[in-house]
């Protein structure tokens, strides 16, 4: 199959709200986002890697595309600054065996089995997570309680994203996003 190709593109929470609402979901729509974690690179390596995060992508594709063959990646990338977009919203990509077909893949960057989810710039990457999944789910009229964790595919052999990361305080988190002042408003696109 081939590869689908990248977006490479980093957000602000802001912009990245804007960037979601621009988006047209009339090919494949989504049921349900699958949240992983990078593992590696961890968060401190990401922060401290000798090139700059648009190479760090770069290097991602040529990860999924080259050495594993794969025809595309997960969707977004987050970081404690940014929200990366890597496979197009508005297509299928590869994250989780079972799910690839029907779900968004959201990874957040960083080892949570190793790394701080709670303080510093791991609740960094928390706080950006939450706000682009409050995004995606609110674009799509997505239900939060429908999140899947990697490990939760029975197709999946490690804990991802992370036994520092707690599925229900995500989803509470998302939720009282998507009820607040998110800029989407609780409208759906495309």
């Amino acid at each position: 199959m081939p590869w689908k190709g990248i977006v490479n593109r980093a957000f602000t929470p802001t912009q990245f709200a804007d960037y979601v609402a621009g988006l047209t979901f009339s090919l494949w729509r989504p049921q349900f986002v699958v949240l992983h974690n990078t593992g590696a690179p961890t968060l401190a390596q990401w922060r401290a890697g000798p090139t700059t995060p648009q190479q760090r992508i770069l290097n991602l594709e040529h990860f999924y595309r080259d050495t594993q063959g794969w025809s595309a990646g997960p969707h977004l990338f987050v970081a404690d600054d940014f929200i990366w977009a890597f496979t197009p919203l508005t297509t299928s990509g590869v994250h989780s065996p079972s799910w690839n077909a029907v779900s968004w893949g959201v990874e957040m960057v960083g080892d949570y089995a190793q790394e701080d989810f709670d303080q510093g710039p791991g609740a960094a990457v928390a706080a950006n997570t939450v706000f682009a999944l409050a995004t995606l789910h609110t674009a799509l009229s997505l239900d939060p309680q429908e999140l899947r964790f990697h490990k939760e595919d029975t197709k999946t052999t490690h804990d991802c994203p992370g036994p520092n990361v707690d599925k229900d305080d995500m989803i509470a988190r998302i939720e009282a996003a998507m009820g607040g002042d998110h800029p989407l408003g609780g409208t759906s696109v495309g």
